[in-house]
């Protein structure tokens, strides 16, 4: 059984408030990614799915339903904890919010399903980041 992660291709924009990350996930489930963001860096994770992928005489295999693994070191420190994440028709964005200064915590979360092709995991719905405290 090939489990290799497959390092997927990101596309990374910047606003004047937060930072998106695009990355293309096909074939899998909401509930089989997970994202762990700590400090500057994403971790981006997705199992594999689909029962007897390893068993079938495929004739050319440039792609799996996972598994997928990418890791990214960001430009600027961001709200891991306030970041948004949705994931429809493959396609996971991360939406994070800039932070003044890089937090060292640790955050990781795992989508949650909408329906079977879509998942969402909210952190913050508001228009303006006010941090209490």
């Amino acid at each position: 059984m090939n489990t290799i992660s497959q390092e997927i291709p990101v596309r990374l924009s910047r606003s004047d408030s937060r930072l998106l990350l695009v990355a293309p996930m096909p074939g899998i489930k909401p509930s089989d990614i997970s994202v762990t963001i700590i400090g500057r860096t994403v971790k981006i994770y997705g199992q594999q799915t689909g029962p007897g992928q390893d068993e079938k005489d495929l004739i050319i295999e440039e792609w799996r339903m996972g598994p997928y693994y990418r890791e990214v070191e960001l430009p600027e420190a961001v709200h891991g904890i306030l970041t948004n994440a949705t994931f429809g028709n493959g396609i996971l964005i991360l939406a994070m919010p800039k932070a003044a200064e890089e937090a060292h915590r640790t955050v990781t979360f795992q989508l949650e399903a909408i329906d079977s092709a879509r998942g969402a995991r909210i952190g913050h719905q508001g228009a303006e980041i006010n941090p209490t405290g």
